[in-house]
């Protein structure tokens, strides 16, 4: 367990003007998030593969399409710690391990089940990010702030995509 913690804290020389303590702190968050994005996304995939029922295509479709977004998230939350000179935790295994998201349904096969656990999960993500933008502000770290507002961004409309299929147009 304590090699398990080097390396999450291990750090590399770098000249980003950021003092050591706040850069081991920023990794260690952005290590949090990857796990996360990365099971966001593994659990998209999920859906994906098993989605079923009259809306499979459709649903197919978006669910493979939101997956390679959050697999872009996934890089440059990584790359982020790296550049930082922190050292990215980035194994299915270390997402499976640090994730804060609920496991996904093994029971899910229509449509509307993986929407109802995406939407679930997605809403959760989405306020850890939101909180994330804080957290990088009170590090004086307005890079790692803007990363995860892009990431917001974009969370935020994919919750919108999925959200839509679950509301009644009254």
């Amino acid at each position: 367990m304590a090699t398990q913690h080097a390396t999450k804290t291990r750090q590399f020389p770098t000249r980003i003007d950021l003092p050591a303590e706040k850069r081991e702190r920023l990794c260690e968050m952005l290590n949090s998030h990857l796990a996360d994005t990365f099971d966001l996304m593994s659990q998209t995939k999920q859906a994906h593969w098993n989605v079923k029922g009259k809306d499979f295509y459709q649903l197919h479709l978006l669910f493979d399409e939101i997956a390679e977004e959050l697999e872009d998230f996934i890089d440059l939350i990584a790359e982020r710690c790296t550049s930082l000179g922190g050292y990215a935790t980035g194994t299915v295994r270390m997402a499976a391990e640090g994730s804060s998201l609920p496991e996904y349904p093994v029971d899910a096969v229509n449509g509307m089940d993986h929407i109802e656990a995406l939407v679930e999960r997605f809403s959760l993500y989405a306020a850890r990010i939101r909180q994330a933008i804080d957290d990088a502000d009170k590090l004086d770290d307005r890079t790692t702030a803007d990363l995860f507002t892009e990431i917001s961004r974009d969370v935020d409309k994919r919750l919108w995509f999925l959200e839509a299929h679950i509301q009644d147009a009254e």
